[in-house]
C-alpha cells in the first residue's frame, strides 16, 4: 500500500512538473537579453502592442458583457417568439473559431466583397470608394460575437436560478423595470458574469488567428514574428512572459472577485417568464434573432456558398489534411485522457494537501495561451535535447542530434499541458459519483488495483472518458498557435491550412477546412445543451 501511495504522489507531481517546466523556462529567459531585438521592438512594435492589447481587452470586455447579459436575461426571464429555440441556438457561436468568423467577415466586407460592391452599385458611388474593413472595431466585433457565449451561458444559469419571483419582488417594493434589473437581478448574477467575462478575455488575449487576419498586432502575433521573423526564441519567450502576466492577472482578479462575493438566492420553483407584447416583443425578437444570424447563420451560409463554388478543392490534399488532423486529435485525446484519469485516481486515493496542490498546478495549463505554451515547451525540450546530446557524445563520441525538438512528441506534450484541465473535469466528476465502498468491497473479494481499474472503474467511467476525449479532440483540431509554432515538417492541420490560405486572402479556398472545423465544434456545443436540459 505504501508503494502504491508513492506512485500516486509521483503521478500527481509529474503532471504538475510538466506544466511548471515551460513556465520556469519562460521566466529564466530574462537572464539573457538581446539588446538589438528589444531596441527594434521598442521602436517599432512594443508601443503598438500595448495600445492594441488595451483596445482589444476593453472593447471585447464591453462587447461580450453587453451581448451575453442582455441575451441571457431575455431568454431566461422573458417570453417572445423563438425564445425556446434561441435559448440554445445562441450558444452555437461556440462552434465557430474566431479566425473563421474573422475571414468570413473580411470576405463579406472587404473592398472586393459583396457588401462594398453592392453599396457602390446601389448608390452609384465611384469605383474607388470604400471603407476600411480591417479596423480595430472589426476585430472587436468579431471577437465579441464569438466569445459572448461564455458570459451568456453562465449569466443565463444565474438568471434562471433567480426566477421571475425575485424580479417581481423588487417591482412590488416600488422599483421600476430597469431599476429592478440593475439593482437586484444584475448584482445577483455578477459572480457568474465575471467568471464568464474572465474566460472571454483570456481567449481574446490568447487569440492568434483572428488578429492575424485583421493584421492587428498583439502579443501573440509579436511572439510569432520574433520567433520566425527575427529567429530569436529568447526574445519571443520574454514577450510570452509579458502575455502570461496579463493572463494570470485576469485569473487572479476573477478569483478575487468571486471570493469576495457572497450572494444567496432562493430555490427556484416553476419558471414563470415575463410575456413581452407590442414594441418590446418586436425589439426583443429582432435583437436576439439578429445576433444569432450575424454570429452563426450568416457565416455558416457564406462558408457553404464558398464551398459550393470551390467544390473542386475537395482533393486528396484536403482529405490528407483532415486525416492528419483527426490522427493528431486522437493521439492527443488518448494521452490527455489517460493523464486525467491517472490524476483523478491519484486524488481519490491520496487526500493529502500535496496531491491537491499538484492537481491544481496540473490543471493550470488551460489558462496558458497556446503561443506562450509553445515557446515554453520549445525552450524546455531544446535544453533537454542539448543535455542528452552532450551526455551521449561524451559516452560514445557520436552526435545523436535532436530527438524531441521539432517532432510530434513536442506537439503532443503541448496539447497535454494545454488541455489536461478539459479532460480532468468530466473524468473527476464521474469518479466522484463512485462510492468508496465499491472498491473496498472489490478488495475484500481479492481484486488487486489493476483488476479494480479494469473491471470496476473503466466500465462505469466510460461515458465521462468519452466526453473528455471528444472535448480534447475538438479543442486540438481548432488549436492554431501551438500547432503553427510546434508542428513537425509535413504535419499541417486544417487550422494551419486555414492560416496559410487566409494570410494570402484566399477566403473561398479556406471555406472547406473552416466548415469542417465548425462541424467538429458543434459536437461539444450540443453536449453542453443536452447536459443543460438534464
Amino acid at each position: 500500500m505504501l508503494q502504491t501511495d508513492r506512485l500516486w504522489r509521483w503521478a500527481g507531481w509529474l503532471s504538475a512538473g510538466l506544466v511548471l517546466a515551460p513556465l520556469g523556462v519562460i521566466g529564466l529567459s530574462w537572464t539573457q537579453l538581446n539588446p538589438d531585438t528589444w531596441a527594434h521592438l521598442h521602436q517599432t512594435l512594443l508601443p503598438t502592442l500595448l495600445c492594441n492589447t488595451a483596445v482589444l481587452i476593453g472593447g471585447v470586455g464591453i462587447g461580450v458583457s453587453l451581448l451575453g447579459v442582455s441575451l441571457a436575461w431575455l431568454t431566461s426571464l422573458c417570453e417572445f417568439p423563438g425564445r425556446r429555440w434561441l435559448s440554445w441556438g445562441l450558444m452555437l457561436p461556440f462552434a465557430l473559431p474566431a479566425y473563421v468568423l474573422a475571414f468570413v467577415f473580411l470576405g463579406l466586407f472587404d473592398f472586393a466583397g459583396p457588401v462594398q460592391h453592392g453599396l457602390r452599385t446601389l448608390f452609384g458611388l465611384p469605383a474607388h470608394w470604400s471603407f476600411e474593413a480591417r479596423h480595430p472595431l472589426g476585430v472587436i466585433l468579431v471577437m465579441s460575437l464569438v466569445l459572448y457565449p461564455y458570459v451568456y451561458m453562465l449569466a443565463r444559469t444565474a438568471f434562471m436560478a433567480q426566477g421571475r419571483s425575485t424580479f417581481d419582488a423588487a417591482r412590488s417594493l416600488g422599483l421600476g423595470t430597469w431599476a429592478s434589473f440593475w439593482r437586484v437581478s444584475l448584482p445577483l448574477a455578477r459572480p457568474a458574469m465575471i467568471a464568464g467575462l474572465s474566460l472571454a478575455l483570456m481567449e481574446a488575449l490568447a487569440d492568434f488567428g483572428a488578429v492575424s487576419v485583421f493584421s492587428f498586432d498583439t502579443f501573440t502575433t509579436a511572439i510569432y514574428k520574433t520567433w520566425f521573423g527575427f529567429f530569436d526564441l529568447r526574445s519571443a519567450a520574454q514577450l510570452a512572459s509579458l502575455l502570461l502576466v496579463l493572463v494570470l492577472l485576469i485569473v487572479w482578479l476573477e478569483q478575487y472577485s468571486r471570493g469576495r462575493a457572497h450572494f444567496t438566492q432562493p430555490l427556484r420553483a416553476r419558471q414563470q417568464r415575463i410575456r413581452l407584447q407590442g414594441l418590446p416583443c418586436v425589439l426583443a425578437t429582432g435583437y436576439t434573432w439578429g445576433i444569432f444570424i450575424l454570429a452563426f447563420a450568416l457565416p455558416v451560409t457564406q462558408l457553404l456558398s464558398w464551398v459550393w463554388t470551390t467544390r473542386y478543392d475537395l482533393t486528396a490534399d484536403a482529405l490528407a489534411l483532415t486525416g492528419q488532423t483527426l490522427v493528431l486529435g486522437a493521439l492527443a485525446a488518448g494521452l490527455t485522457v489517460t493523464g486525467a484519469l491517472t490524476l483523478a485516481l491519484a486524488r481519490r486515493h491520496q487526500a493529502g494537501i500535496g496531491i491537491r496542490i499538484s492537481v491544481r498546478l496540473s490543471t493550470l495549463g488551460y489558462a496558458l495561451p497556446g503561443s506562450v505554451l509553445a515557446v515554453g515547451v520549445m525552450l524546455s525540450l531544446t535544453w533537454l535535447d542539448q543535455r542528452s546530446a552532450d551526455l551521449v557524445q561524451w559516452l560514445t563520441g557520436a552526435d545523436p542530434g535532436l530527438w524531441l525538438t521539432g517532432t510530434l512528441a513536442a506537439l503532443l506534450i503541448a496539447y497535454f499541458i494545454r488541455f489536461l484541465a478539459v479532460a480532468y473535469g468530466p473524468v473527476d466528476a464521474g469518479l466522484q459519483r463512485l462510492q468508496p465502498s465499491l472498491s473496498e468491497a472489490a478488495r475484500t473479494l481479492g481484486a488487486h488495483s489493476g483488476m479494480i481499474l479494469r473491471r470496476l472503474y473503466l466500465p462505469i467511467l466510460r461515458p465521462g472518458l468519452l466526453v473528455a476525449a471528444l472535448l480534447v479532440m475538438v479543442d486540438v483540431m481548432k488549436e492554431m498557435p501551438a500547432t503553427l509554432l510546434l508542428r513537425p515538417f509535413g504535419w499541417d492541420t486544417l487550422a494551419v491550412r486555414l492560416y496559410e490560405l487566409t494570410s494570402e486572402g484566399e477566403w473561398e479556398r479556406a471555406a472547406l477546412p473552416a466548415l469542417m472545423l465548425v462541424c467538429a465544434g458543434l459536437l461539444p456545443v450540443l453536449m453542453l445543451e443536452r447536459s443543460g436540459h438534464r
